[in-house]
């Protein structure tokens, strides 16, 4: 029988079967996990197939973890050689950025839109707390606009406080599995109260003394939205290392770049000092920002050859 993952809290899992009942999982002693280099070989949207344990109690047994579609990984906090799969079989991402309370940074959306052009993943940026943003923060936004739609990325500007901006969050949803993701703070555990009040998840204000905000989801979590679809809230993260990525690749993963990279001399161009680069030739001209590049440039120095 068939079920999908819908929380994972390390050796136990909550599953939904096609027939739309939850259970309590854990694997099989028997299967082979061994070509899963992820700390975690079972993810949020997973498909799995599973055998009754226990009616009634409802606890049933997985015997068999299905292909995926494709999935999100960061790298581990505990072994930065393994990824830890945020979610899988997903349909788009949206990240939860905020420009003031904490301070989303730029290289913290480029390596998640990265993660998601990597497997193909539609993704949308989304820009929270506009309700306290000054001339200054405005400005930012419309600039960091501007320079991701440029590019073919849709960005949002919302206020879950002042609930402006949400009816178009809850038609991009619609019948889709998106992953939520975003630093602690920003604010998704009240989107997901707006999206779903029964659930009343904690939320937490952002740390004075460090300007970070405070986790409160503890774990990946998947709830069906009403009108059809699902949304996969997610821990939220400081950090988001690239795993899985070849520093040679990484240019395909910037669109901008990616357009413009077949143009250049050499086959094997790096867009760091090589001759004859069309990308840093578009730079020049203005057709790539200079914002983007630079962000490559740092990203690129920052990666020791194949990240596993």
């Amino acid at each position: 029988m068939k079920a999908r993952i819908y929380k994972s809290t390390g050796s136990w899992y909550s599953v939904k079967s096609e027939a739309g009942l939850f259970y309590q999982a854990r694997i099989k002693g028997v299967i082979k996990l061994d070509n899963i280099t992820s700390t975690n070989p079972i993810a949020v949207g997973d498909w799995v197939e599973y055998e009754m344990e226990d009616e009634e109690r409802g606890t049933v047994m997985i015997s068999e973890i299905l292909d995926r579609n494709n999935y999100v990984a960061r790298q581990s906090p505990h072994n930065k050689r393994q990824q830890h799969i945020i979610a899988s079989n997903l349909d788009q991402s949206i990240l939860i950025s905020t420009l003031k309370s904490p301070k989303t940074s730029q290289g913290f959306i480029d390596r998640f839109l990265i993660s998601c052009e990597a497997f193909h993943i539609p993704a949308f940026i989304i820009f929270n707390k506009s309700d306290i943003y000054g001339p200054k923060e405005m400005h930012s936004y419309e600039e960091m606009k501007k320079m991701y739609e440029a590019i073919g990325y849709q960005v949002l500007l919302i206020s879950v406080e002042k609930k402006e901006g949400l009816d178009t969050v809850v038609k991009l949803l619609k019948n889709k599995t998106t992953l939520i993701s975003g630093h602690s703070g920003v604010g998704k555990s009240s989107l997901i109260n707006y999206l779903f009040p029964h659930l009343d998840l904690n939320t937490q204000e952002v740390s004075d003394w460090s300007g970070k905000g405070l986790h409160t989801t503890t774990f990946a979590q998947m709830y069906d939205l009403p009108e059809g679809g699902a949304v996969i809230d997610t821990p939220g993260m400081r950090e988001l290392g690239l795993v899985n990525l070849e520093k040679e690749e990484l240019a395909q993963y910037f669109p901008e770049m990616r357009a413009k990279m077949n143009s250049c001399q050499f086959n094997n161009c790096q867009h760091i000092n090589e001759p004859g680069c069309a990308v840093k030739a578009a730079v020049e001209k203005g057709i790539i920002t200079e914002a983007r590049f630079y962000s490559y440039v740092d990203l690129w120095h920052g990666m020791e050859g194949p990240q596993y």
